[in-house]
């Protein structure tokens, strides 16, 4: 009998162009021979131009299925991503704690990149007061980032004071992605919980979008930590496979003409 993978779940929206959330997160996963389980929170109609509609899945519903999959496999590492409501945070939050031998990479989604609010506004308090908390990792973006500390992050020099802030606030290591920076290269920097600071760079690719990066990233993280990395070295792996990705992007013109981008997940090379 073939020796089963470690397993890996994805907590997050479902997004039918397959460019972020749970499509991505399978993607992801599957490059890196993790199996992966999925909890679906939410459907959104959506592209990486628009997000045209959102419907949450019932609250007892997503709890049912996260419950049911921690219950039924022996799950490694785990990621949430979009989570839409306070109810929704704080239904996940219990079961998080049933299960405390589980890595948690937390991706506060908040904003998609065409600028559409995913979240609503009582929520944030939520992963405030009970998610974040609970993580392994968080990975927010500058606006996200800016959130949750009730402050501006307006250059380069001031993402290492953000993140370190961050981590003390919350207790829990900060990967804090500065892609929305006016830089040559795109810094990411990862704080944790005992003071010690990487920086992760790469050159800064021109592509059509960055539909479903943040998703893309966090779901590498969560798999080589499945895999059994130390957090720097799963963020080190997570970051060479997102650059690959982006390099051998491609898009698709619609009817109207309209370019939709799309990341081509699970087809490099294993890192």
């Amino acid at each position: 009998m073939t020796t089963p993978p470690p397993v890996a779940l994805t907590i997050a929206g479902s997004d039918c162009s397959s460019g972020a959330g749970i499509q991505a997160d399978l993607k992801t996963f599957q490059h890196f021979r993790v199996h992966g389980l999925t909890a679906i929170t939410c459907i959104v109609s959506e592209t990486a131009n628009i997000v045209r509609a959102v419907s949450p899945v019932p609250v007892e519903i997503v709890a049912d299925q996260v419950a049911l999959m921690l219950d039924s496999f022996p799950v490694a590492a785990a990621k949430t991503g979009m989570l839409f409501s306070a109810a929704h945070v704080r239904a996940v939050v219990q079961l998080i704690r049933r299960h405390p031998g589980i890595q948690w990479v937390v991706d506060p989604v908040m904003i998609a990149s065409t600028g559409a609010s995913l979240l609503e506004e009582d929520a944030v308090a939520a992963y405030r007061e009970h998610l974040l908390p609970l993580a392994t990792v968080i990975t927010p973006n500058l606006p996200e980032a800016e959130t949750l500390l009730g402050r501006a992050i307006p250059d380069l020099a001031a993402v290492e004071p953000a993140a370190v802030a961050l981590a003390e606030k919350f207790g829990t290591a900060v990967l804090l992605k500065g892609g929305h920076l006016e830089d040559d290269e795109c810094l990411d920097l990862l704080a944790e919980p005992d003071g010690s600071v990487h920086y992760f760079t790469a050159q800064r690719l021109s592509v059509p979008g960055s539909h479903g990066t943040g998703c893309t990233l966090s779901a590498a993280i969560a798999a080589r930590l499945a895999l059994g990395d130390a957090l720097p070295v799963a963020v080190g792996h997570a970051k060479a496979y997102l650059t690959a990705t982006l390099r051998e992007s491609y898009s698709f013109s619609a009817p109207s003409g309209e370019i939709i981008h799309a990341l081509n997940q699970g087809t490099t090379p294993l890192l």
